[in-house]
């Protein structure tokens, strides 16, 4: 399995993540992008080649994961700084890798490996992450109706053919 990050709209995310991909699938690797779409603030020119950037993309992984920046903003203080909006944009990156690896490799009551992934992940295209934390009673509900409504969701789930679904908690979870 190999994962292609990348912020989209510059020169290098743009240009390289799709060559990565390309050479990562020829090999036979389970290919997974997860990038973002630049901010607004960053210009015009920069949305058009990410557009076109993850038109590219799309063509060589087998799933691809958009995170629209605009909406980190929705997750977080409208006060935040530019640089610290860009260490927002990375943790989603990070926490998207990580809830799929996770899957993998935690041991948990229903555990899945690499072949269960690989099935819903193969072939899939576009995909959406959603993330939900919550306590108290009704915790895994309300974290899961966040998940479904998370503000990166660039589209909705209706019609969705595969759903992988990471569920955290404390010993009192089962």
């Amino acid at each position: 399995m190999v994962f292609v990050t990348a912020g989209e709209g510059g020169g290098t995310g743009t240009g390289g993540a799709p060559v990565v991909a390309n050479v990562a699938r020829s090999l036979g690797a389970l290919t997974i992008g997860v990038v973002t779409r630049p901010f607004t603030f960053e210009g015009r020119r920069r949305a058009t080649q990410a557009d076109t950037g993850i038109d590219t993309l799309r063509n060589e992984v087998d799933t691809l994961i958009v995170i629209p920046n605009d909406r980190l903003l929705a997750m977080t203080d409208r006060d935040i700084s530019v640089l610290d909006a860009f260490r927002s944009a990375d943790q989603v990156l990070l926490s998207g890798v990580q809830g799929i690896t996770d899957l993998i490799t935690t041991p948990g009551l229903i555990n899945l490996d690499f072949a269960d992934v690989k099935t819903v992940m193969s072939h899939a295209g576009s995909a959406l992450m959603g993330i939900g934390r919550a306590r108290g009673d009704d915790r895994a509900t309300v974290a899961a109706e966040q998940a479904i409504a998370s503000p990166l969701l660039e589209a909705s789930m209706d019609g969705a053919q595969g759903v992988l679904l990471n569920i955290s908690g404390g010993s009192d979870l089962g």
